[in-house]
């Protein structure tokens, strides 16, 4: 199976080209890229992107799998992402996983069955000042109770 970007993409992409001095400048916006129009980074889309800037599919895959913002598999509609650095873990982040684990009916890393959501413990959202901190998709939830997670968590479409 081989993947490409859309026609939007593919302008996206090439307006990207511009902003960088070379191709490997562009990797990691290129990555992004790829996760918005594929829903994650697979395998293909890394054979992709290597094929667009002129590099290995190993340098893509490394780069890929440093950051823990690439999906490397499928996630859910609501990706559920909770702070278990030092701060967060101090201010009770673990218990909090724990409780959203048992809401959800998943441990991380897993979707629920209807594809709604993907628990995932990260080691930081670097919003250590508003610790326990959880990211729901691009939106950032601090200052976390057990309440305000359900009332966050019960009020997703």
């Amino acid at each position: 199976m081989s993947v490409a970007f859309s026609e939007t993409g593919r302008a996206e992409f090439e307006r990207l080209l511009t902003r960088y001095p070379d191709g490997k400048a562009v990797i990691l916006p290129a990555l992004h890229l790829a996760q918005k129009e594929f829903g994650y980074v697979s395998d293909e889309a890394i054979v992709y992107i290597a094929g667009l800037v002129g590099t290995s599919p190993a340098e893509i895959e490394g780069i890929a799998t440093f950051y823990t913002m690439y999906n490397r598999k499928p996630v859910g509609k609501y990706h559920v992402q909770i702070c278990r650095n030092i701060s967060c873990s101090l201010l009770g982040a673990e218990h909090l996983i724990e409780h959203v684990s048992k809401k959800l009916g998943v441990r991380p890393g897993e979707t629920t069955p209807d594809g709604k959501f993907t628990l995932a413990k990260v080691e930081c959202l670097g919003s250590c000042g508003t610790a326990p901190v959880m990211q729901v998709n691009d939106e950032y939830h601090e200052n976390l109770t057990v309440e305000s997670i359900d009332r966050i968590l019960d009020n997703l479409p």
